[in-house]
């Protein structure tokens, strides 16, 4: 994983997302899916841009598939963002930068 993005599986789910505080962007992808591999660095950059701010991780929906169902992820990538452990906002598809940026700031502003 790059700087700054966790990898989040199905055993530490609980402790990084739902137990967080603060604003969280969780990548749900796979190794195959390309538009997610068109939106990694889009993710990565966001990262290291929101630094301190929030918390980015990624989860690999083949590996936990548990939690993919969970929140019936049907289309990959998907961006989920948790605030203080409550899923607030969903992005499917590989969407520009600035919409998720948009979406950041408004979650942070609110």
């Amino acid at each position: 994983m790059a700087e700054g993005v966790l990898e989040l599986t199905s055993a530490t789910w609980d402790k990084e997302v739902l137990q967080s505080n603060g604003l969280v962007m969780v990548d749900f992808w796979a190794v195959w899916c390309g538009p997610c591999r068109i939106i990694a660095p889009t993710i990565e950059e966001l990262a290291k841009e929101y630094t301190g701010r929030i918390k980015v991780g990624k989860l690999n929906t083949d590996e936990n598939s548990d939690i993919a169902s969970k929140y019936k992820i049907m289309g990959i990538p998907t961006i989920m963002f948790f605030k203080d452990g409550q899923k607030v906002e969903q992005v499917v598809g590989a969407v520009p930068k600035q919409q998720l940026k948009a979406k950041i700031d408004a979650l942070l502003g609110s």
